[in-house]
């Protein structure tokens, strides 16, 4: 019986998971319409979307460096300017 494992299976915030979608632009934006009429994301998701995916913009700057490092020091400092 063939059986399929999930090597990347974790419990986490749902809003990760929907800010990654947004990351690289791979997902039409119909998916975060459908996505929203069927739960709504909490106030604030703009900014933890940033910080969630920064994660990702960071790993790929140690990566591949060039315009992803770019990419990260625009992130961090949209992220400092909010909590400022």
């Amino acid at each position: 019986m063939p059986a399929l494992f999930d090597p990347a299976v974790y419990v986490g915030d749902r809003e990760a998971d929907v800010a990654m979608t947004e990351l690289f632009g791979g997902f039409p934006k119909e998916f975060k319409a459908a996505y929203v009429t069927a739960w709504a994301l909490d106030v604030g998701y703009g900014t933890r979307k940033n910080l969630y995916n920064l994660y990702h913009i960071l790993n790929h700057a140690n990566l591949f460096s060039g315009d992803y490092v770019r990419q990260a020091e625009k992130t961090i400092e949209k992220l400092l300017s909010e909590i400022r």
